[in-house]
């Protein structure tokens, strides 16, 4: 039997990025995963649902964000290197 971790909702915003509206509002349009009871008044998320949805997000975006773009573009420190 394999144990799963379970990720609380600051461990998962920290994850993905997203708040926890975001990360509401894609679970009603059915986008991510969905929680599970822990106890009577927690809920958590299997870590791998959330890497697979991480996963399948990059897939989706093309592997990179405009972000990586800016790094990429590289700065004059990097290109005398």
């Amino acid at each position: 039997m394999t144990i799963r971790t379970i990720l609380r909702l600051p461990a998962v915003e920290k994850a993905t990025g997203n708040r926890k509206s975001q990360i509401y509002a894609l679970m009603a349009k059915g986008e991510f995963p969905r929680p599970v009871k822990i106890s009577e008044h927690a809920v958590g998320w299997y870590e791998d649902e959330v890497a697979s949805w991480q996963e399948s997000r990059q897939r989706a975006l093309g592997g990179w964000c405009p972000r990586d773009r800016k790094r990429r573009s590289g700065s004059s420190a990097e290109a005398a290197a």
